[in-house]
Parts: C-alpha cells; sequence; structure tokens
C-alpha cells in the first residue's frame, strides 16, 4: 500500500475513546516495525524501552527475537496508550501491551477482531481513497513498511533483519516487486504516440536472474 492509503486508513479511527486510540496505536506500531501479526498480538510492557532511541522487541517464529526502533510519532501515541490502559503500571511487567476488557478481566485481542477492524476501516477508507486495497488486511502494513524501506535505500540485507526472515531469499520478494513497479510506471509514464513506445518491453524493465538481482542490490 502507498503511504497515502495507509495514512487514509489510520485516519478512520478516531482516538478520542480509550478503544479508538489502541486501535489506531495498534495499526501505528504495525506498520512503524513491520511487525507480524501474532508478535503485536504478543507485545508485553516489558518488550518496551522508551528513551531518546526507543525500540520494542519483537518475539517472531521459531522463538527469534528481534529489537527495531520505532519513530518518535509513534512513541506520542504509546504514551498516550500507556496513560488510557496502563497507568502507573511498569513497564517491567509482562501484562500484554494491547488487550480488551471482558467481564472484568483483561485479555489480549484476539487475531480474529484484529483481522475484523483492519478491514472494516479499509472498506471506509477506500469510499475515499482509491488507492485503499479492497481487501486491507494486517500483513500489508508488514509488506508495504518492508517495500517502503527498500524503495528508501535500505539495503535488503537491514531489511531482511528488521522483517526477521529466517532466509534472506524470502525478502527478494520485495526486489522483484519494485523492479515491476517501476517497469509499470515506465510502461504508463510513455504515451502510446510516442516514438519509445515502440520499444518498450516488459523484459527489459524486468530482473529475473535473483544472482543479478543480488547485485544490483548490494547482496553480492
Amino acid at each position: 500500500m502507498s503511504m497515502e492509503a495507509i495514512s487514509a486508513i489510520i485516519e478512520q479511527v478516531a482516538d478520542s475513546n480509550p478503544k479508538g486510540l489502541r486501535n489506531k496505536f495498534f495499526m501505528i506500531l504495525m506498520y512503524d516495525t513491520g511487525a507480524r501479526l501474532q508478535e503485536m498480538i504478543d507485545l508485553k510492557l516489558c518488550d518496551l524501552r522508551i528513551s531518546k532511541t526507543s525500540t520494542v522487541t519483537l518475539h517472531g517464529k521459531g522463538g527469534k527475537i528481534r529489537t527495531v526502533p520505532i519513530m518518535e510519532k509513534t512513541v506520542l501515541y504509546l504514551r498516550r496508550h500507556l496513560s488510557a490502559f496502563h497507568q502507573d503500571v511498569s513497564l517491567s511487567s509482562a501484562v500484554p501491551l494491547f488487550y480488551s476488557e471482558i467481564h472484568g478481566q483483561k485479555k489480549p485481542l484476539t487475531g480474529r477482531r484484529i483481522r475484523y477492524l483492519v478491514k472494516d476501516y479499509g472498506v471506509k477508507a477506500r469510499a475515499i481513497c482509491p488507492n485503499v486495497p479492497e481487501n486491507v488486511h494486517p500483513h500489508l502494513f508488514r509488506h508495504s513498511r518492508a517495500m517502503h524501506l527498500y524503495q528508501q535505500g535500505m539495503d535488503l540485507t537491514l531489511v531482511s533483519q528488521w522483517l526477521g526472515h529466517a532466509n534472506l531469499e524470502t525478502t527478494l520478494v520485495y526486489a522483484h516487486a519494485d523492479t515491476e513497479h517501476k517497469r509499470k510506471a515506465i510502461s504508463a509514464a510513455t504515451p502510446p504516440n510516442n516514438l519509445l513506445h515502440a520499444k518498450l518491453s516488459p523484459n527489459r524493465f524486468t530482473v529475473t536472474d535473483e544472482d543479478t538481482l543480488k547485485r544490483l542490490t548490494g547482496l553480492r
């Protein structure tokens, strides 16, 4: 998703009440960290480090742990969330960062609930922003963050570490996707009556050899 689409989705959430604030912060943090849905659900207060260089520790697949930085604007929402849901609770506590209260008991948010909320916000956002995909789901935030980092110049090795990929080959999909995106942009920017249009060939702008792709992205 484009940043315009992501912003449109997040802006559908009114944060004037605690639940709205929680839902908005959940999506902001999910995008900022590139976390998987389950990694977000599993977050606990003790996974947070608030300082000049604030970070969050994510517990990924296979028991793998990684620590990623979070932006200052995200920290502002984090502080609001803590004030609303964890007032006077120590950051060393193992209580869930995101929860809902059911019959007086604090229960971690479920993946089913988050998927429903994200989809609903996506439908509302699409009504005012055509760039929003038809079917918005949590994993789109992770894919979008990874692509944006790559397009802003982050080396694929770092993107792989950020995402917690066990195999670097998995991250290459973003390089392939970006190549295809650029090919379509070049084609769209060249009118049919342009003399160069006849020379446009998808093969000219598509790199399918992974070894060549790795060399172009600094992995070889």
